[in-house]
């Protein structure tokens, strides 16, 4: 069974910094694109940062130049490094992933459960 796990959320003041990690897990053939994605009861999911596997990387103009994502192929991770954070940062950080299952041979989308992160005084 094919999983993603995220970890590293919690409370954070504004002007710092927190990382936010994800892991795939299960009987994985190949990880494709990996993304994070955010969402704030009331709004709609925003997607943050999306990193291909062999590193292209898009973000949302509002993280741009502060958000940095990352990943190890090896161990089907990936890394948001959040700096300069905003109170309007705070949202439930999600972690998606395209991955082909070694069971069923196919592309599927899947979604982690989400960490939450906060930033304020």
């Amino acid at each position: 069974q094919v999983q993603l796990e995220e970890s590293g959320g919690g409370l954070v003041q504004p002007g710092g910094s927190l990382s936010v990690s994800c892991a795939a897990s299960g009987s994985i053939l190949s990880v494709g694109n990996m993304r994070w994605y955010r969402q704030t009861p009331g709004k709609q999911r925003e997607l943050v940062a999306d990193m291909s596997r062999l590193g292209t990387t898009n973000y949302a103009n509002s993280v741009k130049g502060r958000f940095t994502v990352s990943r190890d192929n090896a161990k089907n991770t990936a890394n948001l490094q959040m700096q300069s954070l905003k109170p309007e940062d705070t949202a439930v950080y999600i972690c998606n992933a395209d991955i082909i299952s070694r069971l069923t041979i196919r592309l599927e989308t899947y979604w982690g459960q989400g960490t939450q992160v906060t930033v304020s005084s």
